[in-house]
């Protein structure tokens, strides 16, 4: 069974703040909300599903529980229609810490949302307050509990690289949301034109993360998730958000790539730690199924590293049933 979203954007509506990273008609390719094109927009994605797959319509794009009430109920209700046919299972939305309480969560309840995906960013207050969020880490912690609380499946997303964040405060975020959610999606910032961030940038008051140390701060981020068995649903944007071209980015590294970059370098720790203790020039190392190719790394990326560092001549890669981002060496 394939699991497929259908996305409703609805570009800024709901927030009250500008965050300084944040140009979210950028993000969304949306410069305004169409109501009246939402159904067509589903009709025609539902068209396109295949028997058996699992679906649900997750409203993105904004702080859906922080927009219009009226216009948040009218949406439900559409979104409500197609399960009440069974074109999909369940509905997903994804807001603010700020823009949760008990009524809302019944509100969705009522009209069959299952997932809440919460924008938390960092739970350094520090981090939250240069970014001029517009809530605190303990309104997130708050916001956790009750969605978990009322019964709903909880995504938390995170970003790194904000003004004012290191890498420990990164790593306590990431594991500040594994006491919650059952889910992550990790945002390695991305310095758009026309936003706080960009000028700050100008102006010096933010220094610009190269790719490389992108790459490093978020599989760091992404090692704290695997510990604890919360699975990443996606690092970074979309391709289809925009960014692919790059000219909405006024400074510092970003690759559309870079989840694949992520994978890459975790795997590169795995792999070079089980062949530091070993002396051969050959070796035939075991990867999960559907991993052999993050495992070889970007553009084979880590095949090239290894035989540099250890002086190998060959690494065979083979699949076996294993848990996901592990290696084992089972041949020299």
């Amino acid at each position: 069974m394939s699991h497929k979203n259908i996305p409703v954007f609805i570009p800024h509506l709901g927030c009250p703040n500008d965050c300084v990273f944040c140009n979210q008609r950028k993000i969304t390719e949306h410069l305004s909300f169409d109501e009246d094109s939402v159904k067509d927009g589903i009709d025609e994605a539902v068209k396109t599903l295949l028997p058996g797959d699992d679906a649900e319509i997750a409203f993105f794009g904004g702080s859906f529980t922080g927009i219009d009430r009226e216009l948040m109920i009218r949406l439900l209700r559409l979104g409500h229609t197609y399960i009440e046919r069974g074109a999909v299972s369940s509905l997903r939305c994804s807001t603010r810490p700020d823009y949760i309480d008990g009524e809302i969560l019944d509100i969705l309840k009522k009209y069959g949302v299952k997932t809440v995906e919460l924008g938390i960013q960092s739970t350094d207050d520090k981090v939250l307050a240069a970014c001029r969020r517009g809530h605190t880490a303990a309104q997130s912690f708050t916001a956790m509990k009750m969605i978990k609380d009322a019964g709903f499946s909880l995504i938390g997303q995170m970003m790194t690289g904000l003004p004012g964040a290191s890498p420990g405060s990164e790593i306590q975020t990431a594991e500040d949301i594994c006491r919650y959610a059952d889910g992550a999606r990790i945002y390695p910032v991305v310095v758009f034109k026309d936003t706080e961030l960009a000028f700050m940038a100008e102006a010096g008051a933010y220094k610009p993360y190269t790719l490389e140390e992108l790459v490093t701060r978020t599989a760091d981020v992404k090692e704290v998730f695997i510990k604890h068995e919360i699975p990443t649903i996606r690092v970074g944007l979309q391709a289809n958000e925009g960014l692919t071209g790059g000219d909405e980015i006024a400074c510092g590294g970003y690759d559309e790539a870079i989840g694949e970059r992520c994978d890459s370098l975790i795997y590169y720790r795995r792999i070079s730690a089980l062949l530091a203790d070993i002396s051969s020039d050959h070796a035939v190392i075991a990867v999960p199924r559907g991993h052999i190719s993050r495992a070889a790394g970007h553009k084979k990326e880590n095949k090239t590293r290894l035989y540099a560092q250890f002086g190998i001549k060959d690494i065979k890669f083979i699949e076996k049933d294993m848990p996901p981002y592990t290696a084992e060496i089972i041949g020299r």
